[in-house]
């Protein structure tokens, strides 16, 4: 196994007085679901050297010693005169509080929430706070005049854009980003970003898609030549396309026929991690998500959502004893306006106790609400094994909610052409995973195919709401078992498992070369290594490379699954 290499940051010019500063992270930082894909990660920040200079976006306190020694390797900092924030949360604070020891004279510019929040995370001295409300400018000098475009969201409340009118770059923040560490400043090669791309759409911006639209609509009359992104690739080349997609992707969220009220509060972010995990399983499953932060919501805000909801899921921490005003306020809405037929569902995260989740939990319960999951307990910081329960228990709460409104889509007889395509025989097989030490999951896949001779590769088309959907993306290790005619493992794989369930209690497995489960009364079984995916409809289409393999069963022969329809499994 190679060594992680050292957080480092990287320094480029990237414009007219422009450079980037990004902090890079080899490795996973944190138990989020939007770093799953463990590619490591970059935080850009960006300097802009006019008569006058402007920082923006430092990084969390991970990386506060490697950037401010950076930056006061190439910048003086005496001479800094604002800091811009796309967004204020406490990670951010370390950073902050070193950076006003160097350099006491700086004037914060961020929106007004973002003013607040500022506040909070450094109470300890009076700070110097310019408030852009969306139709201020700030000039820099030699031509870099600011614009400032709130767009805010539920996560993000203070989520602030600026556009440089000199560079014609637009700075984002978390728009447009994606969680991936590498020498690459820029994206040529575009294509091969787009699944990290559309993962990070799928984990931060999908369950905010109606705001996202909204930032979209605003920033579409700006001149832009490049997005300078919070995580990731400078966009340039792929900035049409990626901003088509953005489009796409939104569309498709807010055009979903069921939507599920999502709304919490969070003290230190633990719980706001839950409700992204389980917003991203409810949206895998085609329901669509207005995700809500409480602390930041009008009550009619919150009313319209859960009024036009089909289910609601709401999550709190704890603090003394109780759940916090403004989760208190939400469920005396859902009360009072959510008629007792809808599904719900409750979970937070707690330090020494959980009384705000019992609360909530019987308020619903003597209203008559129906629970579709038991309420989901955590004790401090959610870990990987935490998130992927609350991703899947996401997807059955929408496969719940479907089956409650009768959306199940009646089959119609099968036409000429998904007749011929039902009696494609394809191999049955079990794909298994494991991923950091603890979770692993299994599925059944009948669309199996070789797809290459050298390397020898296969593909397996994966429905999007599967768990094991978000175990299989680039560099992911699985175990494809291929099945024997005459075994029992096709029926214990095709039940549905509920979420957390133990997918091979009871089954015979031996530990493969690469981690993940080999079943041992399998036919064979090939070791691979996922290269590719791609979207295909409600499905996705991975490429995997078989790296090793054995045939267990010289005498069985292979199971297949014979069909009569191409529209349904």
């Amino acid at each position: 196994m190679s060594e992680i290499k050292p957080r480092d940051v990287q320094v480029l010019p990237i414009g007219i007085d422009t450079t980037i500063v990004r902090s890079r992270s080899w490795a996973r930082l944190r138990f989020e679901i939007e770093y799953a894909l463990a590619k490591g990660t970059t935080a850009n920040s960006y300097a802009i050297q006019g008569d006058k200079t402007a920082l923006i976006d430092p990084p969390g306190e991970t990386f506060t010693q490697i950037y401010l020694d950076a930056l006061q390797q190439r910048f003086d900092l005496k001479s800094l005169d604002y800091v811009i924030l796309g967004h204020v949360n406490p990670n951010r604070a370390a950073t902050l509080k070193a950076l006003l020891e160097l350099a006491p004279q700086i004037t914060f510019v961020c929106s007004n929430p973002g003013a607040k929040n500022l506040r909070t995370i450094i109470e300890d001295r009076e700070l110097s706070i310019l408030v852009m409300r969306g139709e201020e400018t700030l000039d820099l000098g030699r031509g870099h005049l600011l614009q400032f475009i709130p767009t805010p969201n539920p996560r993000y409340p203070d989520h602030l854009c600026t556009y440089d009118s000199q560079t014609e770059i637009l700075y984002t923040d978390k728009l447009f980003g994606a969680h991936l560490c590498g020498e690459q400043v820029f994206d040529e090669g575009w294509e091969i970003f787009n699944e990290d791309r559309r993962y990070y759409f799928d984990c931060v911006m999908a369950p905010h898609a109606r705001q996202v639209e909204t930032a979209l609509e605003k920033l579409s009359e700006l001149p832009v030549r490049m997005y300078g992104v919070g995580h990731g690739p400078i966009v340039r080349y792929g900035l049409i396309e990626l901003t088509q997609a953005y489009r796409q992707w939104s569309k498709q969220q807010t055009s979903q026929d069921l939507t599920v009220a999502l709304l919490y509060a969070s003290a230190y972010g633990s719980t706001a991690t839950l409700a992204q995990a389980i917003a991203r399983g409810i949206t895998k499953a085609g329901v669509a998500v207005e995700s809500i932060n409480c602390e930041f919501a009008e009550p009619d805000e919150i009313r319209t959502a859960v009024e036009k909801a089909a289910g609601i899921v709401i999550g709190s921490p704890t603090l003394g004893g109780h759940a916090p005003t403004p989760i208190q306020t939400a469920l005396g809405i859902i009360l009072s306006t959510a008629s007792s037929n809808r599904m719900a569902g409750v979970f937070g995260s707690f330090g020494w106790s959980g009384e705000a989740i019992d609360l909530i939990e019987g308020k619903l319960k003597d209203a008559g609400y129906r629970f579709a999951f038991e309420p989901i307990r955590v004790k401090f910081k959610p870990t990987d094994v935490t998130l992927q329960l609350c991703e899947e228990t996401g997807t059955d709460f929408a496969h719940s909610v479907k089956r409650a409104k009768k959306v199940r889509i009646a089959r119609q007889p099968a036409s000429n052409v998904e007749q011929a395509v039902g009696r494609i025989v394809g191999s049955l097989c079990v794909v298994t995973t494991k991923k950091h030490e603890e979770i692993s999951s299994a599925m059944l896949a009948s669309w199996v195919s070789q797809a290459t001779f050298n390397p020898p590769g296969l593909t397996i088309a994966v429905a999007k709401d599967r768990a094991i959907e978000s175990m299989l993306h680039s560099g992911d290790k699985l175990v494809l078992n291929v099945l024997a005619e005459g075994r029992q493992l096709r029926k214990h794989f095709m039940k549905s498992f509920a979420p957390g369930e133990d997918r091979f209690a009871n089954v015979a497995t031996e530990t493969s070369e690469n981690g993940c489960p080999i079943l041992t009364d399998a036919l064979a079984y090939l070791e691979c290594t996922v290269n590719n995916r791609m979207e295909a409809g409600d499905h996705w289409i991975v490429y995997a490379i078989a790296d090793n393999g054995k045939v267990l069963n010289l005498d069985g022969i292979t199971a297949v699954h014979h069909r009569k329809s191409g529209n349904h499994y």
